[in-house]
């Protein structure tokens, strides 16, 4: 029998999870000075989980993850666009079957330097 309380109190269907102004190192560019240079990142990451107010680590996505996810989009070697590594990254935080949306910011301070403080992207999957 469920707790009449809990059906008239408030109720969490989703939890965003984040990781704001990570710091990746990542040899990225199309340009021949890009090329196999590490350039930094700056990377914001953003993912909806369920939850039921649980304070069990294992009810929801540790941060750490998305950190480890982040390195090793980086690890993979170059990639030409930051909307690549981007989507690389979303994938790897949908593939925890909990997260239903994964919204991923990535910033390249050098892109037009001294000209503007970053330039970037950002892109949103969500589960099918």
């Amino acid at each position: 029998m469920s707790d009449p309380r809990r059906a008239l109190g408030p109720r969490t269907l989703s939890s965003k999870v984040f990781v704001t102004g990570l710091k990746v190192q990542a040899e990225i560019g199309v340009y021949r000075h890009e090329i196999g240079r590490l350039q930094p990142l700056i990377v914001d990451v953003e993912v909806d989980v369920p939850t039921d107010g649980s304070d069990r680590l294992a009810e929801t996505v540790n941060y750490e993850t998305i950190l480890q996810a982040a390195q090793a989009v980086a690890a993979e070697g170059h990639m030409a666009l930051v909307e690549t590594f981007a989507h690389r990254l979303a994938e790897r935080c949908l593939a925890d079957r909990r997260v239903s949306k994964a919204r991923v910011r990535v910033e390249k301070p050098l892109a037009l330097a001294p000209d503007a403080v970053g330039a970037g992207v950002e892109i949103t999957l969500a589960r099918g």
